[in-house]
């Protein structure tokens, strides 16, 4: 079932890491695709200056100031989509985006969309024996936040302690399908039409709901590329998931 709309209605901070472990499901034509959602970052409005909200309503954002539960879809960068859903009180510009998730249901379309050979999941099955195979068979790391190039346990992004670079074992393909905010769009077939839809409605082709939740505490961190509030450990994500997409600061561009 879709989530509850009153769920969504409290202060962003509070809404964004209920989020995780929900499941994000789209339909469209071509079929259906789900992700169990693993990472996502909250952004507060007028209180917030790497909120798209922060200097008033513009027709770009005009959906973060209504009601919770809305799809609020942008383009980026000139060549990426990225979806928020909205958050608090209506009228209240808040929104959470959605960073990354596991695929749960459709992986051949939202292989197809992503560009992967079905043989490289084959060959991956195959060969994912023994203690060091990593992705959804064992153990991970990530870049730790701020620091490119250290790793910690539980920490997506980085390599396996006690390996060298050159001797790791292969992730899982189907890692990264949907891990970081544009490939879940592509993943789940998501572009400038669905800005605006009810994803709490249960007749809407594209659906927040409930899932198998998340049990624990969430990891905290900054906010991936910001060049401003960057330092606001307001993203959220789920310790250890191999999902999840690695910390990178924003990086100024030079003048030439």
């Amino acid at each position: 079932m879709p989530v509850p709309r009153a769920l969504l209605a409290d202060p962003v901070l509070e809404v964004a890491p209920r989020l995780l472990g929900m499941v994000l499901r789209s339909t469209t034509d071509e079929g259906t695709v789900a992700v169990r959602l693993t990472e996502v970052e909250a952004y507060d409005g007028p209180n917030d200056p790497g909120s798209h909200a922060y200097r008033g309503e513009t027709a770009r954002n005009a959906v973060m100031f209504g009601p919770p539960g809305f799809l609020y879809v942008y383009f980026t960068y000139g060549m990426h989509f990225c979806m928020n859903v909205s958050a608090g009180p209506d009228g209240q510009p808040s929104a959470v985006l959605f960073r990354a998730g596991e695929i749960v249901e459709g992986h051949d379309l939202a292989r197809k969309r992503r560009g992967q050979p079905d043989t490289a999941q084959a060959k991956f099955n195959q060969s994912a024996s023994g203690p060091a195979t990593l992705g959804r068979t064992g153990k991970t790391s990530e870049v730790l936040p701020g620091k490119r190039g250290i790793t910690g346990p539980g920490t997506p992004g980085g390599v396996v302690p006690g390996k060298p670079p050159g001797r790791q074992a292969k992730a899982d393909p189907d890692r990264d399908l949907a891990r970081g905010p544009a490939r879940l769009c592509v993943a789940l077939g998501i572009d400038r039409e669905a800005n605006g839809a009810d994803l709490l409605d249960p007749g809407s082709p594209m659906q927040l709901l409930e899932g198998p939740g998340f049990e624990g505490e969430p990891s905290t961190g900054p906010r991936v590329g910001l060049r401003e509030a960057a330092d606001r450990p307001w993203r959220f994500w789920i310790p250890g998931d191999p999902t999840v997409s690695p910390y990178r600061p924003h990086v100024p561009k030079r003048r030439s």
